[in-house]
């Protein structure tokens, strides 16, 4: 049983090449560091040419498919950058969005350790240069780890190769990388899996494997914590199938993985302790979850239909993929007829095989956790008790989860489950012997994820700062920490602002806001949307051009601004003869600011 390259040499290993290697000494130990060098190398140009239509102009464009996220991750990157340029952390409530309650951070995809780690680049070049970096980087590193991992257990570095491509540039990640960075940023996942099972299998000293292990897992809260429950639920599945495999393997090192997973569990609460009291106890907390998982099943259909983002589709399946309900960030169940496949045959020609066996049965888990808790996708017979996840997703912090988003860890388990049969079919040939039939499962394997290669991403501009908005902020002078309301005010439906204070940092603290949080009784909400007939929604309408035929009066609107909202400044974005303009004017008097297309209004709090 080996997960891992066996500390005392190449002889006591265990992977699919053992003691099939060449001697070489030296001289092949140099050409193997070259070679997975060029493999890495390989990942970094695959991403660069991914996002090359970013690049291009990277503070200016963003990719195409969800834009309201791509604008609240920039706003996440300033706020960090923000913070650390004054000396500090990211605070984990703020009221820099939704003043005056403010948000929790914790209980958003806010991928702090990101928007730390890229604070210069934020502050030298702009938010949206950071998101670029992120997604690129997110590409190369995802393939880098599991290449990474998959050569220490013991692959081939052109098996492993394959592997990690398959996970890196995978459907899964190519489309969540339209607007999901928390999800698209899959670099440590392989990483925390490896470590665990480094200590189930007793592999290396536990307690170096633990500390290790807690370091990544604390990284990943702060990237996304979503992704860590997949990364947990598959590392529990594949100590579950070792157990079930080799139990006394296994039980005869309960001492040393008790101690290894003790000293991870005492890093993880050192680093995270106070944030995650601060999520679950702290002044905004929520439960329940903020969406009807039960719309976010993965289709069966989506199994087998590329989209319109990979190179090789039919405007038929482009225009299937397009409709789907949840929109392409979440279309993420693609692998093609022929890895599939390749795959089932794969796991069950070589399920004898420990490695194969753990890890084809994780993907297949994983692809049937993607399908939900709910029978409707799979037809009106169909019982919801057949589906593994019905089980599980009324649980807390689970239901949370969308289950479409296990395709991401299924695409990784895929690409493992083709490396280490790749090598096997490969070594039940003589080496120097039927270079035919090892030729043969190669071109097998590299034909089975050609439907895979995507296309490089679309992009779009995004919404360039108004005409005087940083003009009309200096002649404001408001102090660092003073609430503006900015019309439009931002919401799901016009999150214009977020971006403008991403690019901008003005102003401080903003009204309203695009995030998750609780609903008045505590349960969690999606993002935050406003009734026409409501003030804040009246005055989108007025912004919009609109005037809906119900409307607040102006006792009211003007009791929300001063009562409640309180703001140092209303600031908007419009001119004076429009509808907002006027109505504006009528409350609070004439705009003693008028530069370009902004409006404002210094006001006594």
């Amino acid at each position: 049983m080996t997960f891992a390259r066996s500390q005392a040499g190449p002889a006591q290993a265990a992977g699919p090449r053992s003691g099939r290697r060449r001697p070489g000494g030296r001289r092949s130990a140099g050409h193997r560091w070259r070679a997975e060098w060029l493999v890495l190398g390989a990942y970094l140009v695959g991403a660069v040419i991914l996002t090359v239509r970013l690049w291009i102009d990277p503070a200016t464009q963003a990719q195409v498919g969800d834009p309201q996220d791509v604008d609240l991750y920039a706003w996440f990157l300033r706020y960090s950058a923000t913070a650390v340029s004054h000396g500090g952390l990211p605070a984990l409530i703020s009221t820099a969005m939704n003043a005056p309650r403010g948000i929790g951070l914790m209980w958003n995809t806010s991928v702090l350790l990101p928007g730390i780690l890229l604070t210069p680049v934020t502050l030298l070049a702009g938010p949206q240069v950071s998101a670029t970096v992120i997604l690129t980087l997110g590409f190369a590193g995802s393939a880098a780890a599991l290449f990474l991992v998959l050569r220490r257990w013991g692959a081939s570095v052109s098996a492993a190769a394959i592997g990690g491509a398959v996970y890196g540039f995978s459907p899964a990640l190519v489309d969540a990388g339209t607007g999901h960075y928390q999800m698209q940023f899959a670099v440590l996942p392989p990483l925390i899996i490896d470590a665990a099972l480094r200590i189930v299998t007793g592999r290396g000293h536990p307690v170096r494997n633990g500390i290790w292990l807690g370091l990544l897992v604390a990284a990943q809260v702060f990237i996304g914590e979503e992704l860590l429950l997949q990364t947990a639920l598959a590392g529990a599945l594949m100590v579950l199938v070792l157990v079930l495999s080799r139990p006394g393997s296994v039980l005869s090192r309960i001492p040393g993985t008790a101690a290894g997973l003790a000293t991870g569990a005492g890093v993880i609460l050192l680093i995270c302790g106070y944030p995650l009291w601060v999520q679950f106890r702290g002044r905004i907390t929520e439960h329940g979850s903020p969406w009807n998982t039960s719309v976010f099943p993965a289709r069966p259909a989506a199994f087998v239909t590329p989209s319109g983002g990979l190179l090789f589709h039919t405007p038929a399946s482009a225009t299937a993929a397009g409709s789907f309900p949840n929109y392409i960030p979440e279309y993420l169940a693609y692998l093609g007829w022929p890895l599939l496949i390749v795959l089932v045959v794969a796991a069950v020609w070589f399920w004898r095989q420990l490695q194969v066996r753990v890890v084809a049965a994780t993907f297949l888990l994983f692809e049937v956790f993607s399908l939900g808790s709910s029978p409707k996708a799979l037809g009106a017979r169909f019982q919801a008790w057949l589906l593994p996840w019905h089980w599980l997703y009324h649980l807390p912090v689970l239901s949370q989860m969308l289950p479409d988003r296990f395709a991401v860890l299924a695409d990784g388990a895929a690409g493992a489950l083709l490396a280490l049969s790749l090598d096997q079919a490969r070594s039940a040939a003589p080496l120097a012997g039927d270079w035919r039939r090892r030729g043969i499962a190669t071109g097998v394997a590299a034909l089975a994820v050609l439907p895979l290669i995507p296309l490089p991403l679309h992009t779009a501009p995004v919404t360039p700062l108004p005409a005087g908005w940083q003009p009309a902020f200096s002649r404001l002078r408001l102090a660092p920490d003073a609430r503006a309301l900015v019309v439009p005010i931002p919401s799901g439906a016009t999150p214009q602002a977020l971006r403008w204070q991403a690019d901008s940092g003005e102003p401080g603290s903003l009204i309203g806001g695009y995030f998750l949080g609780p609903n008045l009784k505590g349960h969690a909400m999606g993002v935050l949307s406003y009734p026409r007939s409501s003030p804040p929604g009246y005055l989108n309408a007025l912004w919009q051009g609109s005037k809906p035929s119900r409307y607040p009066s102006p006792a009211k609107v003007r009791a929300t601004i001063t009562g409640w909202w309180r703001p140092a400044a209303v600031v908007a974005v419009t001119s004076l003869n429009s509808r907002l303009g006027r109505y504006l004017t009528s409350l609070l008097g004439p705009p003693p600011v008028r530069i370009g297309q902004v409006l404002a209004w210094r006001l006594r709090t």
